[in-house]
């Protein structure tokens, strides 16, 4: 903006800048002679920062306008404060990638957080065994299947008619004489409803689909019942 009030031209403000380059030239050079002392350093800094605390008619500024050792130290200001300015950007601009990038990691964070939460969530099964005969060890007959998922199942059992109270041990075998445990669990038997149930958590996230065995050992006489099993895949959970 010109002194009389009007937007100036993009040639005007070339041509004061030419005057101004021009103006700076001669002073440090040397070919201008200033009036009275130099300012001191405060004042120096403040015309530097264009502080409009400085009135324009304050003869310390023609001094400074027309001084070399001011002018070259207005200069030296100039460039500290540019500096200071773009260490200031870069700094705030690593602070705003930090809090993007914490944000990002915190989201995905919470995403992993969550869906490890939902595949570690236990499934319910229960199965009745209550009707079924019990067989120890290899001893043939016709045993109640069960299907169990790939999964974490919280495992409740009703436990065959007679069965004993107290403390159970529940596994899961390759086979009918207790070989290749793949998982198993203590439990203990309580009487619900006129039958004995025991719940356990088996972890079959990382057994193979096909043909197991379920057993169960009474902590007293040690013997194991086994039911055939099978044991599907679980099926992925819709996006």
């Amino acid at each position: 903006m010109n002194p009389f009030g009007r937007k100036s031209s993009r040639a005007e403000d070339r041509f004061e800048a030419w005057i101004s380059e021009k103006h700076r030239e001669r002073v440090l050079s040397g070919e201008t002679e200033p009036v009275g002392p130099c300012p001191d350093e405060a004042f120096l800094h403040g015309l530097a920062r264009r502080s409009k605390t400085i009135s324009l008619s304050d003869p310390r500024i023609d001094h400074a306008a027309n001084c070399a050792i001011c002018m070259n130290r207005i200069l030296v200001i100039r460039q500290g404060i540019r500096s200071e300015r773009k260490k200031l950007t870069l700094g705030l601009s690593v602070a705003c990638l930090v809090i993007i990038v914490g944000l990002i990691v915190w989201s995905q964070y919470r995403f992993d957080h969550r869906q490890t939460v939902a595949i570690a969530a236990p499934v319910s099964r229960t199965v009745d065994l209550w009707s079924t005969g019990t067989y120890r060890g290899e001893q043939p007959g016709q045993l109640q299947s069960v299907v169990l998922p790939a999964s974490l199942v919280r495992l409740t059992i009703i436990l065959p008619r007679f069965s004993s109270p107290g403390q159970y041990l529940v596994a899961v075998t390759r086979d009918q004489s207790g070989n290749g445990v793949i998982a198993e669990g203590i439990a203990f038997a309580g009487a619900r409803n006129g039958q004995d149930k025991i719940s356990v958590d088996i972890d079959l996230r990382r057994a193979k689909a096909g043909a197991y065995f379920l057993s169960t050992t009474h902590e007293q006489d040690q013997s194991a019942y086994y039911f055939p099993l099978r044991i599907e895949k679980r099926e992925a959970p819709q996006k």
